[in-house]
């Protein structure tokens, strides 16, 4: 929600007027200096939409601004063109509506388009947060990092490395729009207060890395690549099974970590709908992205979000550092889900950043069955898996 400048304002003022913590407005205008606001300057304040209101018989500044919780200096402010004493019946002017409750529907199937258009409606409520493209898939969408926080460590979580488990999009996007909520109203989840992790901790999300393969399952294939996908997919126009990119590679089978193994004694040796390594390790623009904002940002941890089997991975030939048990070990008391420390699988994102940086990595598992496991299953994995999501982020030994 825009405000213009008046004189006499301050950043400090509009945290008091609207309830918002100063450093949220701050980050929010970073093209404006808090030391120096020129009078009509346009100003966002995160979490509040503009309301029209007409007025009825009976009406005045004063009384709508009681009967809304809202200070009357919030409403000139907004309304600097009214006469506060010459209100007239039918006339229209602008209320300060605060958001709170989620702007976002997690609970639905996340194509491409509909996951960009609800980035835009976050950054649009929510403007202190950072958006960047990261890199491209294949056919050339981008794959867009969301970032909250200003804080020296940072947290890695993603989602939609496989196409057929785009929930994991879904579940990103609903813990995205829960923690937004949580620091403009300044309200707990789970009784963890999000604010001072706000100043502490970066938050890195990168909700579908894989946008083309998601596309693939929920829309099936682009016109000009049809008969080339079919062929890859065994003839088959179901592509439910549907893991790997757009050009048949898994791409959490692409990282320098053991891949020489995993290529030699997987069965596919070709592109495919799943498990094919690719033919070399990093081929692949998705993997070579998400390895190069790893190294770039050097996280202090990561999560990479999966389905299915309500466990997770989160050891590598023994490079793991002790933190990465004691996060184990309260992933697995918030959530329920079993803790493996080894598996005999390599090559994925995890692995390969515990390798790296020898920092906690982990390979999250929602939910049981079969994938693309259903929106059935979404409240209950939601419920399973927050938990893990806030350790990750406020869990510091």
């Amino acid at each position: 929600m825009k405000v213009k400048v008046r004189s006499g304002d301050s950043f400090w003022y509009y945290s008091q007027l609207f309830y918002i913590p100063i450093q949220l407005i701050i980050d929010s205008n970073p093209s404006v200096d808090p030391n120096r606001l020129k009078i009509g300057t346009d100003i966002e304040i995160p979490g509040f939409r503009r309301e029209d209101y007409s007025i009825k018989q009976g009406d005045s500044l004063w009384s709508i601004a009681q009967n809304r919780n809202i200070g009357v200096d919030a409403l000139l402010l907004m309304n600097d063109d009214v006469n506060p004493g010459g209100l007239q019946i039918g006339s229209t002017i602008t209320l300060p509506s605060r958001v709170v409750s989620p702007i976002l529907n997690g609970k639905q199937s996340y194509s491409s388009q509909r996951f960009d258009e609800d980035v835009q409606k976050l950054k649009k409520i929510y403007p202190f947060i950072k958006l960047r493209s990261v890199g491209e898939s294949v056919l050339g969408k981008d794959l867009l990092e969301i970032r909250i926080g200003t804080g020296r460590k940072k947290v890695h979580i993603d989602a939609s490395f496989h196409a057929n488990e785009w929930i994991t999009t879904s579940i990103l996007m609903t813990f995205l729009n829960d923690y937004l909520l949580s620091l403009t109203n300044s309200q707990p989840i789970r009784g963890i207060q999000t604010l001072p992790l706000y100043g502490e901790v970066t938050v890195s999300f990168v909700p579908m890395v894989n946008p083309d393969g998601v596309d693939l399952v929920l829309n099936g294939p682009p016109s000009d690549k049809r008969k080339e996908l079919i062929a890859i997919n065994r003839g088959s126009t179901d592509f439910t099974g549907w893991k790997a990119n757009i050009r048949g590679v898994d791409l959490n089978n692409q990282f320098p970590a053991k891949w020489e193994l995993e290529k030699e004694r997987k069965e596919e040796k070709e592109p495919a709908p799943r498990d094919f390594p690719g033919y070399k390790p990093l081929s692949e623009p998705e993997s070579i992205a998400m390895a190069k904002l790893a190294r770039q940002e050097n996280f202090d941890r990561l999560l990479a979000l999966h389905t299915q089997g309500k466990e997770f991975y989160w050891g590598y030939e023994g490079l793991e550092p002790p933190e990465a048990a004691k996060l184990a070990a309260d992933f697995n008391r918030v959530s329920g889900y079993e803790s493996v420390r080894y598996i005999d699988s390599y090559a994925g994102y995890k692995d390969w950043f515990i390798k790296e940086f020898k920092k906690p990595g982990f390979t999250i598992e929602l939910g049981k069955g079969i994938n693309p496991l259903p929106l059935s299953q979404f409240n209950e994995i939601y419920q399973d898996v927050i938990g893990i999501l806030l350790v990750s982020i406020y869990r510091w030994y």
